[in-house]
Formats: C-alpha cells, structure tokens, sequence
C-alpha cells in the first residue's frame, strides 16, 4: 500500500470574496494511502475512508472516526449521491411505498442511482497547503423518458488538520434542458439502529429542538413528520442535520451535515424505514443544457449546538469548493 506524507504551510490568504478554509496547525501531518479500491485519510483529528469501487461516493460507512471520543458515523456512508430527478410520477421504477418515498410525486431524469450501481468511480488525489482532498467523477448513464444521458457529476472532500469535518461539495453540469431539475443525496448519512440503541437523538436546525431517539422506533413516511420544503423568500439562516451518537451507553458528540447555503435545498426528509433515512434534495429549478449547479457542506464532528453553528457561520452561504494550484477556495 503506496503512503504519502507532507508537511503543510501556514494558512493562505484568500481574496475578502472568498470563505477562508480553517487550516490546521502548520506541524501536523497528513497521511494518504491508496489502493486499487479506497483513499484511506489520516488526521491529527480524524480518519475517513473513500471507495473508489462497489458501494461509492462520499465517505464510506462507519469509517469517519472522531479521534477525540473514538466515534463514528452510523449509517450507509456520508454525502452519498443518488439520481439526477423531477416532479411528478412515470413509470420508471421508483418506487412509490408511501413508508419509503411519501406521496410525493417524483420521477428519475437521469440514473442509475449512483451509490448502488455505479460501482467504481475515477478518483484523483489532491495535495495542497494544508489540506489533501479526494476528487471523485462519474457521467451519468441511463436516461428517464424523453431524456438523454452524459450529465457529469464531480465530488471534492476536503481534509483538514486541526478540525474535527470535512469540507465536501459536488457539481453537476446537465446535459438536458430540465423543468425543476433536483438531485438527491443522503446528508450527512443514515442512522442504523435497533430501537433507538445506537444514537440519542436527532437535530434538525429548522424546527425549534432536538428530536429523541424514541420518535424512530416505528417506521413512518417522509412526508408524516419532520419534512421540511423550500418556501419561496424563506430559508432558514442556516441547514444543519445530524444526530447525537451513543458512547457506551452515554450520549457522544454530534455527527452533522452543513449545506452552506440553505437556499439550495428544496425538500429535506429524517424519516424512519428501518433506519432513520436523511435525504436532501437540491436544486430543483429549470435547467439549460450544458448548465453546471451544486452545494457545499460541511460534514463532521462537534461537541454541541453551538459549536456547530459557530463553524456554519464561518462558511455560511458557501456555494462552491475549488481546489487548483495546491490552494482551497470556499466560494460564494
């Protein structure tokens, strides 16, 4: 297995219009290491691992290990891409079980569903001051009715020393004219448990406080309770999601996923199917061919609410995660 050490330099300085990254300290290491099937990433802070083959996208379940507690996520991975959608029901196989989609009409634009039946993703291995950061792609291959396939799709996640997230975002440059065009995603990641055993609740910056465990003991539709939709002039001031995990039976530090820029998500779904699903779905306005749209997040571990939204505010409305040249920008 190929390892690859560097020291990196104190923090760049980014133009005002940019969001500085946070960098770590300036004599930390980071490690990489890479084979034909995963990037395995080491902080001072964290450890993260990303498939390159079989389940993909994101960061691989129960591998992003906070190394001040010993915690990691509980789900099927985190910031894992799914279809390319749109209003309205056809018959095109997605399925429409009230108690795993809702009754909210909806319909594949482009597939397959990118996590499950991708299975292997071109990646690229980036180094620069302060951080590494993996670039995954993929070219979409199935088309819904009256649709052609070949949008792209490109992930960045970023690592940095002296934090305890990721900095991650995606780009989706179409190749369709598409009314309402959304594409779905798991933020930050699913919740596997056995009645509640594995996590002590949930948050959900949109409604007023946390969410017991004991909510998610019985399946229920996303569209039954805690669905949030986009209101036309009224986002919330910020988009945080995640859940509390359990330390030997004690409630732990908090796993979150961030979207920077709350305005992008359309519909956010923290329902329970035998584990408790986190959907977000973004975007969702009309679309040009040859047109590119995203979000950026921020996806980690924090000890409390108020450490999350500190670090939200530090990147709030955050749109896009550059990487060139061996620097990071966060931008607008």
């Amino acid at each position: 297995m190929a390892r690859f050490h560097f020291r990196y330099l104190a923090a760049v300085l980014l133009p005002l219009v940019l969001f500085p990254a946070r960098l770590g300290r300036a004599t930390e290491e980071v490690q990489v290491s890479e084979t034909a099937d995963v990037v395995q990433i080491e902080t001072d802070t964290l450890s993260g691992t990303i498939r390159k083959n079989g389940y993909v996208s994101g960061i691989a379940a129960g591998t992003l290990v906070d190394k001040k507690t010993g915690a990691h996520d509980l789900g099927f991975g985190l910031h894992i891409q799914d279809w390319l959608m749109a209003p309205g029901w056809r018959e095109d196989g997605y399925a429409r079980d009230p108690k795993v989609h809702g009754n909210l009409p909806k319909h594949i634009v482009e597939g397959p569903q990118l996590c499950t039946q991708a299975k292997h993703l071109p990646s690229e291995v980036l180094r620069g001051e302060g951080f590494v950061a993996v670039r995954l792609r993929y070219v979409y291959t199935q088309a819904g009715a009256g649709f052609k396939a070949g949008s792209t799709w490109e992930q960045t996640l970023v690592f940095q020393p002296g934090v305890r997230y990721v900095l991650s975002a995606e780009r989706i440059t179409s190749a369709n004219d598409v009314d309402d065009l959304f594409y779905r995603l798991d933020m930050p990641g699913h919740i596997k448990h056995n009645a509640g055993d594995s996590f002590e609740q949930v948050y959900l910056s949109y409604f007023d406080k946390p969410i017991p465990a004991a909510e998610f003991l019985k399946d229920f539709g996303p569209d039954e309770k805690f669905l949030y939709q986009r209101k036309a002039g009224a986002a919330p001031g910020r988009m945080i999601r995640g859940y509390q995990v359990k330390l030997a039976g004690k409630p732990g530090p908090w796993l979150v996923g961030m979207t920077l820029d709350p305005s992008e998500v359309a519909e956010a779904w923290c329902h329970q199917r035998g584990y408790v699903c986190f959907i977000e779905e973004l975007h969702r306005k009309n679309v040009k061919a040859g047109e590119s749209f995203g979000a950026a997040y921020v996806v980690g571990w924090f000890d409390d609410v108020a450490e999350m939204n500190k670090t939200y505010d530090q990147y709030r409305g955050a749109k896009r995660i550059n990487v060139e040249g061996g620097k990071l920008k966060v931008e607008q």
